[in-house]
């Protein structure tokens, strides 16, 4: 039985060649056949749509497709930034995409797997952007438009991200939304990204139950991180190059 390997907000983008070359090593090196990789959300620092035929685009789908080839399997979910990802890229490269909380067994407990930009709940200025953004009606008059007009909006948005100054109060996971999502999905673990805090926190359910969740590193220039399931345990694993 293979192992499951958890990473999030790689941010690839024309920008940070040191990030490219990080993300193809671990790729060609870390995970093995029979194991199977979840990456959760924003494995782009943008993307404007399954048509992209940019070189970085073109260069990640070979790498997936290397991936999925040699045996191991590939689910993807959205994050804030790869939003617009289909099922015309998860086909290219043998993925399956995820809804946007799914829920597994991981290390013997019912977990759920998330972006986690839903558990910030008193952004709410970035909730209703959100509903907005994700709306199919949103996303398919984006579509219409030219793959050019599509890469200056992607640098807007990144602009207006880069500038958001909200306190942490409102950019991190909130308990009660933590505790909500783990109630309704009967779930005693929880895997994140988004928030770019690591670390391991503990969540007492309703029943008095402690939940684990686990919030995972956002990808550095000279180093990125994953966490692994052996099937008897999570554990971390820096990646250097």
């Amino acid at each position: 039985m293979g192992r499951k390997h958890f990473i999030s907000d790689v941010h690839l983008s024309v920008d940070q060649p040191d990030i490219q070359a990080l993300w193809q090593h671990y790729i060609r090196t870390g995970p093995q056949t029979g194991d199977h990789v979840y990456i959760l959300g924003d494995l782009f620092d943008a993307w404007i749509g399954d048509d992209d035929d940019a070189p970085l685009a073109c260069q990640v789908r070979t790498c997936l497709q290397q991936l999925t080839w040699r045996g191991v399997a590939l689910s993807l979910q959205h994050g804030n930034r790869d939003f617009m990802l289909g099922q015309r890229f998860a086909r290219q490269v043998g993925a399956v995409l995820l809804p946007e909380v799914y829920r597994l067994t991981i290390a013997g407990q019912p977990t759920l797997l998330l972006h986690g930009d839903q558990l910030c709940i008193h952004d709410h200025r970035y909730q209703a952007a959100r509903r907005r953004l994700r709306s199919r009606w949103f996303q398919y008059l984006v579509r219409l438009r030219s793959r050019t007009a599509r890469r200056n909006m992607a640098v807007a948005y990144r602009a207006r991200s880069r500038n958001n100054s909200a306190p942490l109060s409102q950019t991190d996971a909130t308990p009660e939304a933590v505790i909500d999502y783990l109630q309704r999905y009967r779930a005693t673990q929880m895997i994140h990204g988004h928030t770019h805090r690591p670390a391991v926190h503990q969540h007492r359910l309703l029943d008095g139950q402690i939940a684990q969740r686990y919030v995972l590193d956002e990808w550095h220039t000279t180093y990125a991180s994953v966490w692994i399931d052996d099937g008897v345990r999570l554990h971390h694993r820096k990646i250097i190059l």
